[in-house]
């Protein structure tokens, strides 16, 4: 199956967190909302300590296209696959705690990481500078979600299978998912993968830890689970920070193609208002949908220099693959600046612009190739009520996203979701909700939706900015005093109005002066 095909099913990337040294001055205020501390002291240098019933030693937590690692501690943490037979499988899960930079007070940052398949645990480089401000006295805990990374991972060859991208067909769609279900159930049950599982193994994490108070971190689909487990386990949740939200009554995949094109057609605005980029791209959003239907008629093989490995490379590129690119290209401004270039670029025959910039854009999503986790979750949870939509029948998109789930689905085995696993989110935890003006995946009218239901909570939308924006500009700083304060009303968020689109590049050298 195609790389973007694979990538595209996923909810949420985590890309472009700015470097720590970027983050402005706190405006916070002083006060701080009681903490305790001592319970979860670690020593200067110590090589393993013991936190409830977890042993936790020295390791070193290594980064994926990098030599850098991470010094962490590592603890073993084993679940049982289905809670409901006592004779099931268990499964290791991977736990990692960073300690945090002082004398830690005794609630914890939990990161919650997106897809749904990403790995906690190997997107905390990424994550690490949005959280370098609120890690100063508080731990911050890494476990991989069952299914991901290192926790029994639900990967499979059948669903990566290398680089070519044919145009979706439900017949081979149909056949890699049965023989990657076949290939994982020969160490994991499929049915027991979902975000119920995921809630009921982090609260094993917790009463294992001896019960302290975690500070959810969720960005995309993380915040489905860091929703989920605050309605089970409220007592166990401090506060919620929740980047690029996705609200419990929302089917993913549903809006995948709407949202993808108001996003675009609102990013082309800015290019119109700029002169230089309004006289290269008088149109870039019609110019996109010309080159889709070129594609349509003919799909063409793109050779290209891979921009990480420098390596040769031929792609099959058809209207599809286009869609699948460019969605992961307005995920943020710095790529998303690029799109009118590109797509004129390939238009008058130059398709390598826009095919080698993937290999850009997919790093740190790998883990997303080949992942039957994200399906034990979809399909458990959202496809049943995945419906064809005629009115963006002819959007980038359209409807192969929800064709694509529904075949699939059909095959997958999966759980079942609970009752009111729809039902909006409600409750007085503190919540902080982080919106991208410009996300084509969660657009800030889900950041109001999920704020409506919530009783101290405040919804922050960042200009110009897509999909996962708490390490833009002040927000780690905002982040880490609403978690000092838990009164997220109280927060100067003025600097956050600060951030703004990236003006569209006008040739390979940029936009105009």
């Amino acid at each position: 199956m195609k790389k973007n095909h694979r990538i595209a099913v996923a909810v949420a990337l985590v890309v472009a967190v700015v470097a720590y040294s970027r983050l402005h001055k706190s405006t916070g205020a002083d006060t701080t909302a009681p903490s305790s501390r001592g319970q979860y002291l670690i020593s200067a240098h110590a090589e393993s300590f013991r936190f409830g019933s977890l042993e936790f030693k020295a390791c070193a937590l290594t980064q994926e296209h990098s030599a850098a690692t991470t010094e962490a501690y590592c603890a073993p943490f084993e679940v049982m696959e289905n809670r409901a037979d006592p004779a099931s499988r268990r499964i290791q899960l991977r736990l990692a705690l960073v300690a945090a930079n002082g004398a830690a007070d005794d609630d914890f940052i939990v990161f919650l990481a997106g897809g749904p398949g990403q790995s906690a645990v190997d997107s905390w480089p990424r994550i690490a500078p949005a959280l370098a401000f609120a890690r100063r006295h508080r731990h911050v805990l890494l476990l991989d979600q069952r299914g991901t990374g290192e926790s029994n991972p639900l990967n499979c060859a059948a669903l990566a299978d290398g680089d070519a991208m044919p145009e979706f067909d439900p017949q081979r769609m149909a056949e890699q998912t049965r023989a990657c279900a076949e290939e994982v159930g020969m160490h994991a049950d499929p049915r027991y993968y979902s975000t119920s599982d995921a809630v009921a193994d982090l609260e094993e994490l917790r009463q294992a830890l001896g019960a302290p108070r975690f500070d959810l971190v969720g960005v995309s689909y993380g915040t489905r689970l860091a929703q989920h487990y605050t309605r089970r386990h409220t007592e166990g949740v401090r506060s919620m920070v929740l980047d690029s939200v996705v609200p419990n009554e929302l089917a993913l995949g549903g809006e995948f193609a709407i949202n993808l094109d108001n996003a675009l057609k609102a990013q082309f605005a800015n290019c119109a208002a700029h002169p230089a980029c309004a006289a290269a791209f008088p149109d870039p959003y019609t110019d996109l949908m010309r080159l889709r239907d070129q594609l349509r008629e003919a799909p063409r093989d793109v050779h290209y220099a891979d921009p990480i490995s420098f390596e040769a490379k031929t792609a099959r590129l058809d209207a599809f693959g286009l869609a699948g690119l460019i969605r992961l290209f307005a995920y943020s401004p710095e790529t998303a600046a690029l799109i009118p270039h590109t797509v004129s670029e390939a238009l008058a025959g130059n398709d390598a612009a826009l095919m080698g910039q993937m290999g850009v854009i997919a790093q740190g999503v790998e883990e997303l190739a080949g992942s039957g986790m994200q399906l034990s979750v979809v399909c458990a949870e959202d496809a049943d009520r995945l419906v064809a939509d005629a009115s963006v029948a002819d959007t980038l998109l359209g409807n192969q996203m929800v064709e694509m789930m529904q075949s699939q689905c059909a095959i997958w085995p999966h759980g079942e979701r609970p009752p009111d696993f729809n039902e909006p989110a409600r409750g007085d935890t503190p919540v902080l909700v982080l919106e991208g003006e410009l996300d084509p995946v969660t657009p800030p009218r889900y950041g109001e939706q999920v704020v409506a239901g919530l009783e101290a909570a405040r919804l922050i939308v960042v200009k110009g900015q897509g999909h996962n924006v708490i390490g833009r500009g002040c927000l780690p700083k905002l982040v880490s005093e609403f978690m000092d304060t838990l009164d997220p009303a109280a927060l100067d968020v003025a600097c956050a109005d600060e951030l703004g689109q990236i003006p569209h590049f006008i040739d390979f050298n940029g936009a105009a002066p």
